[in-house]
């Protein structure tokens, strides 16, 4: 199964990304969204988009539906094959500490998913991996918006990371 790993859109998703959900079964956004076009679009590409609430969205930043925002839960947790993926935007965690936290908190998962810093982290120096896909957006991208592919199977997970320089 390919599953499409992305975080803060902030309301604006990088075409390239979105071109990306097209091969995958489902798209799992680690919050920032900031408008329901971007689960729309998400939606159109993969057909199916699991997403968690970040720390901007709320009322008075969200574009779009407040139904699409209210849906939106703190934690998601989603059976994979081989598997379960946890999603929070990690913004309840301090930096300091983050990974331990998480793994702490959820150690039954094969993998936790996080956004908040903007920046791409794959630590999988654990049993439970730890990732943050980075931005899909335009806001603080670092040096282009990005984002995760993983391939999942009964077996055995692999990760593929996607970087789209700045125009």
């Amino acid at each position: 199964m390919r599953v499409l790993l992305l975080s803060d859109t902030h309301g604006v998703l990088d075409p390239r990304v979105a071109e990306l959900a097209q091969d995958c079964a489902l798209a799992v956004h680690a919050g920032d969204v900031g408008a329901s076009a971007v689960l729309d679009a998400l939606t159109t590409a993969a057909g199916r988009v699991l997403a968690v609430r970040g720390n901007n969205d709320v009322p008075g930043k969200w574009r779009g539906s407040l139904d699409d925002l209210a849906a939106l839960p703190q934690v998601l947790d989603i059976p994979l094959p081989g598997g379960r993926l946890v999603v929070t935007h990690g913004d309840r965690q301090a930096a300091r500490q983050r990974h331990a936290r998480l793994r702490a908190t959820y150690p039954d998962a094969r993998a936790v998913l996080y956004g908040h810093s903007h920046r791409p982290v794959q630590d999988r120096d654990a049993p439970v991996w730890v990732l943050n896909p980075g931005a899909a957006g335009r806001a603080r991208t670092f040096g282009g918006a990005c984002c995760l592919v993983l391939e999942a199977t009964s077996t055995d997970w692999r990760l593929d990371a996607h970087r789209f320089t700045s125009a």
